[in-house]
């Protein structure tokens, strides 16, 4: 094969990756384990994007170079296939989720493997397979026998355009996650999770783990932790009080207003008496439009409507303050009321002049505590997790309402509860699920009294399926349990996880939950640790050319199908990593896509060059696998400075993968293709030390010229190669020179040198030596590789 064509040789060795079975781990193996972890994705119409490329890609370098360096690792793949972006494709095609999610997974599968990943392939999941989420519907179980599974009537984001209630997590900037669509607050009974019981530990126990500084900071933020003080401040010719939250207890006598949440239930008490009711409705009609995160937005135009005739009193000094409704302040944060010091708090200070309120200096404390008015409190912003949706394509919750016993949970031997085929899956007027309209799957019996009894209708959030999936990568195929206690004690925890930015406050925040839950009733072997990921790194997004985010709408997308045909799948892998500092976002660039097909094309061509001999034979013995008859290159400047280039870039490569700087890692490696283009030969053991380095970025490639050197087995069964740290330090260095400490030039020598030779050079040297002449030495300060300072 003369031309470098990547259709022809990347099939070739997928195929035969696979029939070997190359990448698959080994259940307690005496190699040490690593655990290598990429979020799976949603396998909706769209197929596959360039941004789960990116990941996927630097996880597998990573991959590759251990198992070379003798690890045994786990790097498994699946599908987290309910909730919105299937059922919605289904939607809008016409077609059954779960045959478009079928379709949609043998779209991605196919992708995956053309892009050469080294994905443990027979351990792969499907959150849409009844025996996998037996498991899921088993956990929710244990959550409900142990008080964290509850439903209530609450607030909720309701999504206008999916009918479905939405998590705080799931609303960004006022719309859907998924459909972009408007949303607004409405009061429906559901299903909720106490994540808020782990607040507290989701915290502290990040100082357990290595995770990026911006992914802690996030979370923290997210679960918003604050220490104060709960004070009652009386409501004028009333019989109660408003309760606030504040961490200023100290402020109190600067307090000018009270601002209470739209939801607030003051506001239905006293509406008969709150003068201005019908503009305070309307507010509220409009704060109930927006979501948390918009109302808690800090925008210069605070809004709010006084509640007239309706005044509070401050504990502290007595004094009339009024008090105002604004959607700034939230009912699920503290008391859903807060008092306004003006004089000491910006957004109070802004709203206080707004609505022309007095600001006052506060000029003495006071303990509220000790007249028993204050009491000390701990708040936090993060609610507890929504856990159920009014749609069809869930996890069916496997609980059944009994007039007699009430709640009830599925036994565990009926377990999966299935979800049923049904013709009209899609979202009712009536905001219930589907599912309440098939009578004959809603009616049953009671599994405690065998009474009649209905089935809970709502299913599960996508997130169900997706928050432990990492345990069942340990033990695919078990029918006993979630996963056997021996293979999680071996597997877990994740060695190194790395996923979005975006999923940091939804599926970190909550399979760190789900993880701990599990650890604490001892399903999870107890010296595993309370953290189930060692370490969680995030990659930057990739925008469309110009900078934009990719979207359909502005027809940016780029398809990797379309890249892999034109280009190949080692070009995509090498582009990508090259593409920009890895956690960072970075717009894509087809010109510099096609450089990265040169550069291959340019490694190709150096098979010309490949010869048989090499830099440093080793002496044929019994046993040895070398031709005797090897014919050296010229051991001159040529083969030695080839050789010390190589060794450094080994150096480089290997410590900048681990690094995740990938970009500078294949900048490394282009510099040595540089070099070794200009060789007219170029060793064997030469260019298979480079292969070696090339193959986690551009493996097809580097097996077909592997397998050009003479080679049978596969390049991912040779050793990673070690660099020489001879060769790496005899290079040369610039020695600073000073004279009483001020620089005089500079003075290149070998590395290493020792301070005799190097002071001897000085003098020799005449640009230095003429400010020594005539001169002193009273000291001489030598630091070894940086610099000599003559005391004079």
């Amino acid at each position: 094969m003369s031309d470098y064509e990547p259709a022809k040789i990347e099939p070739k060795w997928q195929k035969f990756w696979e029939e070997k079975g190359l990448y698959q781990a080994e259940d307690f193996s005496d190699k040490p384990k690593l655990y290598f972890l990429v979020e799976f994705p949603y396998p909706s119409g769209a197929g596959l994007h360039v941004g789960h490329c990116r990941s996927y890609t630097a996880m597998d370098v990573l991959a590759r170079k251990k198992r070379m360096q003798g690890y045994n690792v786990l790097f498994p793949m699946g599908w987290d296939a309910f909730g919105l972006p299937s059922e919605n494709y289904a939607i809008k095609t016409g077609i059954h989720p779960s045959i478009t999610t079928k379709q949609s997974i043998e779209t991605f599968r196919k992708q995956e493997k053309s892009l050469g990943f080294s994905f443990d392939w027979p351990r792969e999941v499907n959150t849409t397979d009844p025996a996998y989420y037996k498991w899921t519907q088993w956990i929710f179980l244990k959550l409900f026998a142990n008080d964290l599974a509850y439903k209530a009537k609450i607030p909720i984001n309701w999504c206008l355009s999916c009918k479905i209630g939405l998590a705080n997590e799931e609303v960004v900037d006022g719309r859907c996650e998924r459909c972009g669509g408007e949303i607004e607050k409405r009061e429906k009974e559901q299903w909720l999770i106490r994540i808020t019981k782990y607040a507290e530990r989701l915290i502290s126990d990040l100082d357990l783990v290595d995770f990026q500084d911006r992914v802690k900071i996030q979370q923290k933020d997210w679960i918003g932790k604050s220490e104060g003080w709960e004070i009652k401040f009386p409501i004028s010719n009333f019989q109660f009080s408003i309760e606030v939250f504040t961490t200023r207890i100290d402020t109190i006598f600067g307090c000018a207003y009270l601002v209470v949440s739209p939801e607030h239930e003051i506001i239905e008490k006293i509406k008969d008496k709150i003068k201005n009711i019908n503009e305070v409705k309307d507010y509220v009609a409009r704060a109930k439009k927006k979501s948390d995160r918009d109302r808690q937005a800090d925008v210069k135009d605070k809004t709010g409507v006084k509640l007239e005739g309706i005044i509070a009193i401050n504990p502290a000094n007595g004094q009339e303050i009024p008090i105002f409704v604004a959607d700034y302040v939230l009912a699920s944060y503290g008391t859903g009321a807060i008092m306004a010091v003006p004089a000491h708090d910006q957004r109070d200070y802004d709203f206080a002049k707004k609505f022309n309120l007095p600001i006052v200096e506060v000029a003495n404390s006071w303990e509220m505590a000790e007249k028993g008015l204050a009491d000390k409190q701990v708040n936090y912003k993060l609610r507890d997790w929504i856990f159920s949706r009014q749609r069809y394509w869930g996890e069916p919750i496997p609980l059944v309402f009994c007039e007699k016993c009430g709640w009830v949970g599925v036994p565990e031997k009926d377990l999966p509860l299935e979800l049923p085929n049904i013709a009209n899956f899609k979202p009712t007027e009536t905001g219930e699920s589907p599912l309440a309209g098939i009578e004959e799957w809603v009616n049953t019996q009671c599994p405690k009294c065998q009474g009649k009894a209905k089935r809970e209708t709502d299913v599960m959030p996508n997130w169900a399926g997706s928050n432990w999936y990492f345990m069942r990568y340990c033990d695919p195929n078990n029918d006993k349990e979630f996963a056997s206690q021996e293979k999680l004690k071996y597997f877990m925890p994740v060695d190194w996880y790395n996923g979005g930015m975006e999923h940091t406050t939804l599926h970190l925040l909550y399979s760190r939950f789900i993880y701990k839950f599990l650890w604490d009733i001892g399903e999870v072997p107890k010296d595993l640790g309370p953290e189930p990921y060692k370490k969680r790194t995030s990659h930057g997004m990739i925008l469309g050319e110009g900078g934009e985010k990719m979207s359909k709408s502005k027809g940016n997308v780029i398809n990797p199908d379309e890249v892999v045909k034109q280009y190949g799948a080692d070009a995509l892998r090498v582009y990508e990593m090259f593409m920009g500092p890895f956690d960072q976002a970075i717009a894509w660039d087809t010109k510099s896509l096609g450089g990265s097909k040169k550069f291959l094309e340019r490694v190709w061509r150096l098979k010309l060059k490949m010869t048989t001999a090499s830099c440093h034979p080793e002496p044929a013995g019994e046993g040895s696998q070398k031709n005797e008859t090897l014919r050296l290159t010229p051991q001159g400047d040529g083969c030695a400075s080839m050789e010390k280039l190589l060794h450094k870039t080994i150096k480089k490569v290997s410590e900048d993968i681990e690094a995740m700087k990938f970009n500078t890692a294949i900048s490394a490696l282009m510099i040595l293709v540089n070099e070794m283009e200009k060789e007219k030969e170029i060793a064997g053991d030469i260019m298979e030390k480079f292969l070696l380095i090339l193959a986690p970025f551009a493996p097809h490639l580097a097996e077909e010229l592997w397998q050009g050197l003479g080679h049978s087995e596969s390049i991912f069964l040779e050793k990673w190669p070690k660099y020489d740290i001879n060769l790496i330090n005899d290079e040369k260095i610039n020695l600073i020179i000073q004279i009483n400490g001020k620089a005089r030039g500079g003075l290149e020598v070998v590395r290493d040198m020792a301070e005799q030779e190097a002071v001897g050079l000085v003098k020799k040297d005449q640009k230095i030596s003429k400010w020594l002449a005539n001169k002193e030495i009273k000291k001489t300060i030598f630091v070894k590789n940086k610099l000599i300072n003559f005391v004079i």
